[in-house]
């Protein structure tokens, strides 16, 4: 059935991607009104804003949540963009601006860890470094629960070079690149399930956040980079690596993981529009102690 399914949609998504960007922009004008007339999860979006908002009225709220929507149809299609982009596209529309220090870590040597959020499009951002940066970057991800659209994925996020993880076999493939120059990339700001996650205040509300990212740090020392992702116009992006830490190992426990979280809900308040505010970010709660 998961290969029916994909056989039925993906010449459908292949003539999307195919599409001019000015196209794709139409098609996505059409594809909000749409999601306006479903309601698909506008009332989780609804509370996340007003709770992260508290100090916004009801009409603030309600045009961000339109915006969103807005970019959410954006970003999908930019998202399925990837499959037939080519090479200038993709440093066109998605510019990563280098760093000296980057640079001279590479000279010497160091690994890094990188750090982001579901911000601006941060499938775009791959691509981006790989294509700017001698750091060969390794995505850790989360597998998609249909196969076949998990390797259509696969392709999108390898064309131009960048390796790809799944979650569960980050440490052994760390271990088994330790002798080669890498930057290892975490989406860091999903909702933890794990046993024991760090909790802090993200947006006004108690929020779990992996722990992984700091301990594998520690673990390696390596660096720890924050990309910070803006969205200069429609389709088109500027990518600016920010140094977090440069010596993880001698940091206290919780402090990357603070850090990153302060640095991304800056970049939140600053423009609210391109966070992913559909997912159910606060689903787990604070244990009572």
């Amino acid at each position: 059935m998961q290969r029916l399914v994909f056989c039925l949609v993906y010449p459908f998504l292949y003539l999307i991607a195919l599409l001019p960007f000015r196209a794709m922009y139409w098609l996505s004008d059409f594809a909000y009104y749409l999601f306006r007339i479903s309601g698909y999860r506008r009332e989780v979006v609804l509370t996340n804003l007003r709770n992260s908002f508290p100090e916004k009225n009801e009409s603030e709220i309600k045009k961000l949540c339109n915006s969103y929507f807005r970019y959410l149809c954006d970003l999908i299609l930019e998202t399925l963009k990837t499959l037939t982009m080519t090479e200038r596209e993709a440093k066109e529309h998605c510019i990563f601006h280098r760093a000296d220090w980057l640079d001279k870590m590479y000279s010497e040597g160091k690994s890094i860890i990188i750090v982001l959020g579901h911000y601006g499009n941060w499938e775009w951002a791959g691509p981006s470094f790989t294509l700017a940066n001698k750091h060969q970057l390794n995505v850790i991800y989360r597998p998609l629960s249909n196969p076949y659209f998990d390797n259509m994925m696969t392709r999108m996020r390898t064309k131009f070079g960048t390796r790809i993880t799944p979650a569960d076999q980050t440490l052994r493939e760390m271990v088994s690149q330790r002798k080669k120059i890498t930057a290892t990339a975490f989406i860091a700001d999903q909702a933890a399930i794990t046993a024991n996650p760090y909790w802090t205040t993200f947006l006004n509300q108690d929020t779990s956040v992996y722990t992984g990212p700091e301990k594998l740090a520690a673990k390696f020392n390596y660096p720890v980079v924050y990309m910070r992702i803006t969205r200069k116009r429609r389709g088109y992006y500027d990518i600016v690596p920010e140094l977090l830490f440069e010596n993880p190992a001698a940091t206290a426990e919780g402090e990357i993981l603070e850090e990153f979280t302060r640095r991304l809900e800056r970049q939140i308040v600053e423009d609210p529009v391109i966070w992913l505010w559909s997912h159910k970010r606060w689903k787990h709660k604070r244990p009572i102690q």
